[in-house]
């Protein structure tokens, strides 16, 4: 594309499903949307499609630029002559159920009672979302997925949809995710919803009612999740013990230069990005079920030889909330059923958040394994 010329504008498309889909807690949503995006062109054979799962804050716009200018989540990633190639590839990105932006969920009308579903939207789990974007492949007649890719929290939901419909993906790309949470991000997880269900215009998920927003809890739940996705070095080359007023002023205010940044963070998620808190809430809570294993007696290698796909699994040397080892356990239990796997650890100074960033070494292992994903797509072409 010449430089000068205008990106096209990608256009949100909105699935309406009628089919009941029972949810894992019991629930029934009898009737819900989809929001999606989609790049590139859909083959005859219907062959070169690829699912996005996105992570927590993510949504359905990851490419191209929206009608308000705002570039994609994965904007560097996906797009002409990119690492995941629309000149060679149909891409689908989806919002999760439960989302905030356009899929049914706590902001959106309950169509039982006419009102917003607010605190009333069923909990979701990862096993939900792979069961209504099963949904989105049909709609869109695809009978097997090119590859799914996910970081994350998506990179988990590539990990499920490779156990619950393992022939309906060839390759399972997951990048910075983990198996399930350890103690500890189940305790991040818990304490940031608390920063938000204390809040007093909460309102037991009722705010929108009252008008109100909030904001307070959900820039302290932001300003925790921010603080886990960086590292320690990539903090102190950041920010070190640097002031914003170049002295000390003994006072609680806003002194050291990260203090300044965090606070940003997080009222520019509550604010400009105006994220809904009890999405915020469903979205952690499906991070903290996610235990694919636990339906396997625990074991992750039973749950595992499920899966029929090929793997790339990416993890990053300071990720310390999904560290390496966690991706090691995945690989192990792939082995554990001789899969076909292939793994990278990237050295990275950025933690959690390098998936989203620049990196040649990523780039590199991410273009060549895609370039592998493509070759098989045209001798199945030929074959076919």
């Amino acid at each position: 594309m010449n430089s000068n010329t205008p990106e096209p504008i990608t256009q949100s498309q909105l699935l309406k499903v009628t089919e009941p889909l029972p949810l894992i807690s019991g629930a029934t949503l009898t009737e819900y949307e989809l929001v999606y995006e989609t790049y590139g062109e859909l083959n005859a054979e219907a062959s070169n499609a690829i699912l996005i799962c996105h992570a927590l804050s993510g949504d359905h716009h990851v490419a191209g630029v929206d009608a308000e200018g705002k570039k994609g989540w994965w904007y560097d990633y996906i797009g002409p002559g990119k690492v995941v190639d629309t000149n060679r590839f149909f891409v689908v990105c989806s919002n999760n159920l439960g989302g905030c932006r356009g899929s049914s969920g706590p902001t959106t009308l309950n169509p039982h009672t006419g009102k917003v579903y607010g605190p009333d939207f069923p909990i979701v789990t990862c096993k939900d979302w792979v069961q209504s974007q099963d949904r989105l492949r049909a709609h869109l007649g695809i009978e097997q997925w090119a590859a799914l890719i996910g970081g994350s929290m998506g990179g988990m939901q590539v990990l499920q949809w490779a156990i619950d419909f393992p022939q309906k993906l060839r390759h399972a790309i997951v990048i910075a995710a983990a198996p399930r949470l350890s103690a500890q991000n189940i305790a991040f997880n818990e304490v940031a919803r608390r920063a938000i269900m204390s809040d007093p215009d909460f309102h037991e998920g009722r705010f929108l009612e009252h008008g109100t927003t909030p904001k307070r809890g959900l820039a302290l739940a932001r300003m925790l999740g921010h603080l886990t996705y960086l590292s320690d070095d990539m903090m102190g080359s950041k920010f070190g013990r640097e002031l914003r007023e170049g002295k000390l002023q003994y006072n609680f205010e806003v002194e050291f230069q990260v203090e300044s940044y965090l606070r940003y963070q997080g009222e520019k998620f509550a604010t400009k990005q105006n994220f809904d808190a009890n999405t915020y809430l469903l979205m952690t809570k499906a991070l903290d079920y996610f235990d694919p294993a636990a339906d396997y007696d625990h074991n992750l290698s039973l749950a595992l030889a499920q899966a029929q796909a090929k793997f790339l699994v990416i993890a990053f040397t300071s990720d310390w909330r999904f560290s390496p080892q966690r991706s090691h356990e995945i690989v192990k239990a792939l082995l554990d059923n001789d899969a076909d796997v292939s793994y990278a650890e990237v050295t990275s100074e950025h933690g959690h958040d390098a998936f989203l960033l620049p990196n040649a070494h990523y780039e590199g292992v991410f273009s060549h394994y895609m370039q592998r994903v493509y070759e098989e797509l045209t001798c199945l072409e030929k074959q076919a």
